[in-house]
């Protein structure tokens, strides 16, 4: 049966607009219906909300409770997505931080089971390490980092379906190797780097395409070394993931970036662990005990150690602390990582064609509910 979503604000070709949005197939059919196209549809009353496209999040170590690198199965992926989708993620990226290269495997094999048994939202995988820099390691289980060789490469490509993403420290790695990972599909972002201006700026022409947490755990921008920072701004073509808490950036660095590129090149991300939507917030990633204090999960040295961030919280701080008006703010979450890991003609917009991936925000812009391919989840 149709379905048609009234008497809300859509978000469609970058803003919003009082619109009927009609559903049928699980594929968005209509914008603005007459009123006899909608006749026999199901009616959906958003109550004055606004719908936009659903969320879309490429970094998401756990959720539920669980951690991905714990325990990489699907019955974890299916897990963590079931506690993102309350806060209106349709598609994400089981992400697995720096470990040994039989667990990497196991992941991977975990997310193709997973797509297989057609777990809603999973999109793919992001390997973030274990081809990072010590200098600059964050969390990350330093002993667990290599370099980029052959096997590497060869396990790295070996995803049967959705979508691969591998955060690398350019430094790790050659031109010639970036190049040979993107070439096989595998989207490219870099991350958890020391590397140079210069440095990074070579593996952008090789094929990285975006930068991991912005800001974070990657050399800074100073006046005589623009470091990763500095390409990541420079470099108008490639996506920047941010995580948008309050706590990992400061508002004006954020405010600073957002002037420097334009703004369908960012990407709202959580890093989300294993403490969102629980109420207990303590958990522990192999073996080392993380606490979240003030929203924040640090290890017991304070470093920051993920996110206790959901998507529709990073929507609505983008809003608040750095004053983007809302339609970037949820483009930031759908749209532009859609383009990032190329499936924007499938998702990341509401318009004839694309998949009812939706998500409706209230007033006060929480997630009220959720839909996969016009199911409501």
């Amino acid at each position: 049966m149709a379905v048609a979503f009234v008497n809300g604000q859509v978000l469609t070709d970058g803003r919003f607009t009082p619109a009927t949005v009609l559903v049928e197939g699980g594929r968005i059919v209509a914008l603005g219906a007459e009123a006899d196209a909608i006749a026999g549809a199901e009616q959906v009353d958003m109550e004055g909300g606004f719908l936009v496209p659903g969320f879309i999040d490429t970094q998401v170590n756990g959720g539920g409770g669980l951690l991905f690198n714990d325990a990489p199965n699907a019955d974890t992926i299916a897990t963590i997505g079931a506690a993102h989708r309350k806060y209106g993620v349709t598609g994400f990226l089981p992400t697995l931080i720096s470990d040994d290269l039989a667990t990497v495997a196991k992941a991977i094999a975990a997310v193709d089971e997973a797509i297989e048994a057609g777990v809603p939202g999973v999109l793919g995988i992001h390997i973030e390490g274990p081809f990072l820099s010590e200098r600059r390691k964050g969390v990350h289980d330093a002993s667990k980092f290599r370099t980029l060789d052959e096997a590497s490469l060869q396990l790295l490509t070996s995803a049967r379906h959705g979508k691969t993403l591998v955060t690398l420290a350019p430094e790790t790695t050659t031109p010639e190797m970036i190049g040979r990972l993107a070439a096989a599909g595998v989207t490219v972002a870099a991350g958890h780097t020391n590397a140079t201006y210069d440095r990074l700026m070579e593996a952008l022409g090789a094929g990285v395409t975006g930068f991991t947490h912005l800001f974070n755990a990657m050399s800074p921008l100073a006046s005589r070394e623009p470091g990763a920072v500095g390409a990541a701004l420079d470099h108008q073509d490639s996506w920047c993931g941010v995580i948008i808490d309050g706590r990992h950036i400061h508002p004006a660095a954020l405010r600073i970036a957002f002037r420097a590129k334009r703004h369908d090149r960012f990407m709202l991300v959580t890093d989300a662990m294993p403490s969102v939507g629980m109420v207990d917030k303590t958990f522990t990633i192999q073996g080392r005990p993380i606490r979240v204090v003030d929203g924040v999960c640090v290890d017991e040295n304070g470093t920051l150690a993920g996110s206790d961030l959901d998507m529709a919280s990073a929507v609505r701080n983008a809003v608040q602390l750095t004053g983007l008006d809302l339609a970037d703010a949820a483009a930031m979450a759908s749209t532009n990582p859609a383009a990032f890991l190329g499936l924007d003609a499938e998702v990341g917009q509401i318009a004839p064609g694309f998949r009812a991936d939706l998500t409706l925000l209230g007033a006060e812009l929480t997630a009220r509910r959720t839909w996969i391919g016009g199911r409501e989840v």
